[in-house]
């Protein structure tokens, strides 16, 4: 093995590695404990920085496993946008990681939370990594399965409804995607993602191809939360305890929906106009309602995971478009966002551990006793909602300019409602949550524990700086490879097929 296959593998073994260490340390020391996971997600995120520079300088990374050169094998690819998700779900589990040193406290058994956090991002590891179909089925499982538990490790009423709901649809999308990987291999007789593109490129669009393609958007659909797939995302982000929380919406519906709907339709069956026209109205669609939702909620991360609806539907109007503007901004939101909502459930989680409620009608004057958790809070917000100078605005920009270069003007003009509904939402948790007199039931609050405020003053800063993302060797490195590969999706199939023929 070369140095960099070593580190290609070492960021797949080391999430397994620390659960299975996880579950043997057990309750026997809750200080090695968050030591270990903390020291594994940094690992992971060093690894990812690693891997950034290795595909920049050396090109995509492809690994074979198995008796030579074999399509028996699996295979494991990491090229721009694999690499691209790695590094934001390894900064985000990392930042996670440190947070939940504190806020679990509270809960028992932090050990199984522990385990099962790291299996979810050993799945996610595995979906962004594989080259094999079935593969990517069994890794969507693992994070998928890993979730339900940790929305329900609350082991109230509450939690297992929304656990069991999560469970019943993603169970459903899971089935979806599993028939078109059945009816892929009768299509393709290889479950091989490269050797699948050639079929489909040489064959090109048939009825089972169309069949294939909208259970893959249904059931990746159902993953992402789009409208009409969205039901269970505004009952399990709430419920879940707030780590968990952050990680659903910051990393894990771009893992198991954005990345996955890209992969399939972009380097293995191919886009056409009307899948690129079903992208951008079930983009349109998810705005908007997501942004409706999100204004009549009182329940803060509730609140949130509505805006979240709504903010993968820009991801997915801006991929819609087609166009390098349009995904470029697209690609950029799903790093802005990912940073927004994960400080944002972390600050909800903030306002939980101090006050014991998220009911903003309970709130008020938070700002007073709280200011680091008032400031982070509100720099996100403002990100959120697409406010200027945040990195939120910027690739919301980016899309609605995109929209009206297309031609899409009445898309755009849907964008800037949704993006009005939103800031609403967000002034009612501001006005209600953080401003105003403090409420006499709140005199007694304090401001949480350092560990809880380090990774949200991070995300923070990252909301302020995340638009150097856009200039110098840093889009260059990171953000225009990603972009690359959804642009020149058929590129994948060559960088795959040469290792192994």
């Amino acid at each position: 093995m070369t140095a960099h296959t070593n580190l290609f593998c070492l960021y797949i073994i080391l999430p397994l590695a620390g659960a299975f260490l996880a579950a043997l340390i057990g309750e026997r020391s809750r200080k090695m404990l968050s030591l270990l996971v903390i020291i594994t997600t940094l690992g992971e995120f060093l690894t990812a920085l690693g891997l950034v520079s290795v595909v920049n300088h050396d090109g995509p990374l492809v690994y074979l496993t198995g008796v030579g050169k074999s399509f028996l094998g699996i295979t494991m690819v990491l090229d721009g946008l694999s690499v691209f998700m790695a590094v934001i779900i390894s900064f985000i589990a990392f930042l996670v990681a440190v947070y939940s040193v504190n806020y679990m406290e509270r809960y028992t058994s932090v050990w199984k939370f522990d385990a099962l956090f790291l299996f979810m991002v050993a799945g996610m590891n595995g979906v962004i990594m594989t080259a094999d179909i079935f593969n990517l089925y069994v890794f969507l499982e693992i994070a998928s399965l890993a979730s339900i538990a940790l929305i329900a490790f609350g082991v109230k009423r509450p939690q297992f409804e929304a656990a069991f709901k999560y469970a019943i649809l993603s169970i459903l999308g899971s089935f979806f995607v599993l028939l078109a990987i059945a009816l892929l291999y009768k299509f393709t007789s290889t479950l091989n993602m490269a050797q699948m593109a050639v079929v489909f490129a040489y064959k090109g669009q048939t009825n089972i191809g169309l069949m294939i393609s909208v259970l893959f958007m249904m059931g990746f659909g159902l993953k992402a939360a789009l409208v009409p797939f969205h039901a269970w995302l505004p009952d399990a982000h709430p419920q879940a305890p707030a780590p968990v929380s952050a990680m659903l919406s910051g990393v894990l519906i771009k893992a198991l929906g954005f990345y996955t709907l890209c992969r399939i339709f972009f380097n293995v069956i191919g886009v056409s106009p009307h899948i690129l026209g079903v992208f951008m109205f079930l983009g349109v669609l998810s705005m908007l309602v997501g942004g409706i939702l999100a204004v009549g909620q009182w329940d803060m991360k509730r609140l949130w995971a509505c805006s979240s609806i709504s903010n993968m539907g820009f991801i997915f109007f801006g991929i819609g478009l087609g166009t390098p503007l349009g995904i470029l901004g697209a690609v950029f939101h799903v790093f802005n966002h990912a940073l927004i909502k994960s400080q944002l459930f972390l600050n909800a989680g903030a306002v939980e551990y101090a006050t014991g409620t998220r009911d903003l009608r309970e709130l008020g004057g938070l700002s007073e006793k709280m200011p680091v958790t008032s400031a982070t809070g509100f720099i996100a917000a403002m990100a959120g909602a697409g406010m200027p100078p945040f990195n939120g605005f910027w690739s919301k920009f980016m899309i609605i300019v995109a929209a009206i270069q297309a031609g899409q003007i009445g898309y755009a003009v849907c964008g800037l409602i949704a993006s009005l509904f939103l800031l609403g939402a967000i002034l009612k948790v501001i006005r209600l949550g953080f401003q105003g007199p403090l409420k006499a039931h709140l005199m007694g609050i304090k401001e949480v524990p350092i560990l809880m405020r380090i990774p949200m003053e991070i995300l923070a800063l990252g909301c302020v700086l995340g638009v150097l993302l856009l200039f110098g060797p840093i889009r260059v490195h990171y953000l225009d490879p990603a972009v690359g590969v959804i642009m020149h999706g058929k590129n994948y199939m060559f960088l795959v097929l040469r290792h192994l023929i």
